[in-house]
């Protein structure tokens, strides 16, 4: 019989599973559910998603270890009853733009680099718990712990919770890993500790002395075991660092996720991003992931296809059956404000518009290209600062997409390499749990196909960024 452990990505659409042989890392089993839509969501939903997607492959009465990988940033914030005090603020909710603002303006943005390894943005943790005290004060006077999405279900899958729970509200049993805790903005993954000073401006004076944060395990951790078993719960991780422990990522090594959000990251030996715009995170092997994120991605191309009243196989021939560029029309797709760059007022619009060039084929086209030219400059920012690119992974719902591939390897550097489908996210954590039993994982393959196309003009992605550029400046 095969050694079998549990990956999970809770991701912001939904919860997948995956059941994996721990020796080979193939696939045995895997289920799913879906999240409600929003950018604040009661975590119980989250809970009740993790349990119907653990049925749905076929239970873990038979699995070693199981890890848990989910989307970073979300404030899960709990009373001294373990009760949630409000419906969890997501990474993709921008109202705490101004709190972020008030974070760079009390301690500089070079402290803040120093301290934290990045400067915040309305997704961190860190804004949502300040927006939280200033609107909301008497849900912030109820505070008694503070976890993210992952450590917050690893803690129930242990048994704790509320009063309702079997092992009841256990603050000091909840745990983290540093790729997760890298993203609250209160936390230095050099030194592995907590910075006080930013809890007790968030949430007032002495706030990190009675507010419970989960302690950080070391990498291959465990953290407990799923309660009425044996089966270990390991670190668990954050989304982009789970992707990466799951394609097996190495120095030089970029992945562009195209989802809900678009990504661009890379594994690091060293800390420190050197770029305001680059957020300094960790990984779950005590290196550094130093992430850029676009808030618009797949979301815009289910949006055009739908104005256009097409499948989105006919969205993928309109786009290729456009040329290169789309005879100038270009989209700044900031649908919902933009994170990178640092535009969270930000709106989309269309530039370059003729009596001739606005048609349904330039319109597909320049939406792809929207998107991926917002990555696109995400991925200059890496090479300036000095971090070695030599490979471009693309990863994400949307790289199922032809045109999409396309035109991101031309726009890339004229190649790309694109890992087969797989939940990457589920299989990173699923190769955190084996490696926290003691199996090497060295022997988990992933295949890759390599995508070649004619490399976009330099002109178009200087276009963008100067059209972007003339919107706001970021710091």
């Amino acid at each position: 019989m095969p050694r079998l452990v549990a990956g999970v990505d809770s991701s912001t659409q939904s919860c997948k599973v995956v059941i994996l042989d721990a020796e080979t890392g193939e696939t045995v089993r895997q289920g799913r559910a879906a999240h409600p839509d929003g950018t604040e969501v009661d975590p119980e939903l989250w809970w009740a998603a993790l349990q119907s997607a653990i049925a749905d492959a076929g239970g873990i009465a038979d699995v070693e270890a199981i890890s848990v990988g989910g989307q970073q940033h979300g404030l899960v914030a709990l009373d001294a009853e373990g009760d949630v005090v409000r419906p969890a603020l997501l990474w993709n909710d921008t109202r705490s733009a101004g709190e972020a603002d008030a974070l760079i303006n009390h301690f500089g943005v070079d402290w803040l680099l120093q301290n934290t390894g990045s400067v915040p943005v309305a997704s961190f943790t860190s804004t949502k718990l300040t927006w939280v005290a200033r609107n909301e004060p008497e849900n912030a006077a109820r505070i008694a712990a503070i976890m993210l999405p992952h450590d917050w279900l690893s803690w129930r899958l242990a048994g704790f919770g509320n009063r309702s729970t079997p092992l009841g509200p256990n603050f000091e049993a909840a745990w983290t890993d540093r790729s997760d805790a890298s993203g609250t903005g209160y936390f230095n993954s050099d030194k592995n500790e907590y910075v006080p000073e930013v809890v007790d401006f968030c949430l007032g004076g002495g706030a990190s002395e009675r507010i419970h944060l989960p302690k950080v395990l070391k990498a291959n951790e465990i953290g407990g075991r799923v309660f009425g078993t044996e089966v270990a719960i390991a670190g668990g991780a954050g989304d982009n660092a789970g992707a990466a422990k799951g394609l097996g990522l190495a120095i030089g090594d970029a992945v562009v996720s195209i989802g809900t959000s678009g990504t661009v990251f890379a594994i690091a030996e060293s800390a420190g991003s050197g770029a305001v715009e680059i957020a300094g995170f960790a990984d779950v092997d005590n290196r550094f992931l130093p992430l850029a994120c676009t808030l618009n991605a797949a979301q815009v191309l289910d949006l055009m296809a739908n104005h256009l009243g097409v499948s989105f196989a006919e969205f993928e021939e309109l786009a290729l059956s456009a040329p290169i560029g789309s005879e100038g029309l270009m989209l700044i797709p900031f649908f919902q404000g933009e994170r990178t760059p640092n535009l969270p007022h930000a709106r989309a619009s269309w530039h370059g518009m003729t009596l001739t060039n606005f048609t349904r084929a330039n319109i597909a086209r320049a939406s792809i290209e929207g998107i991926l030219l917002s990555l696109a400059n995400a991925l200059e920012l890496f090479k300036s600062t000095g971090r070695p690119v030599r490979k471009v992974k693309l990863i994400g719902g949307a790289a199922a997409n032809r045109a999409v591939r396309v035109i991101a390897a031309g726009l890339f550097g004229g190649t790309v390499e694109l890992p087969a489908p797989a939940e990457y996210v589920a299989r990173g954590a699923a190769r955190q749990a084996a490696e926290s039993l003691g199996v090497s994982t060295t022997n988990w393959a992933v295949e890759v196909e390599a995508v070649s196309a004619e490399e976009y003009p330099s002109e178009i992605l200087e276009q963008f960024r100067n059209l972007v550029a003339a919107l706001k400046p970021t710091l």
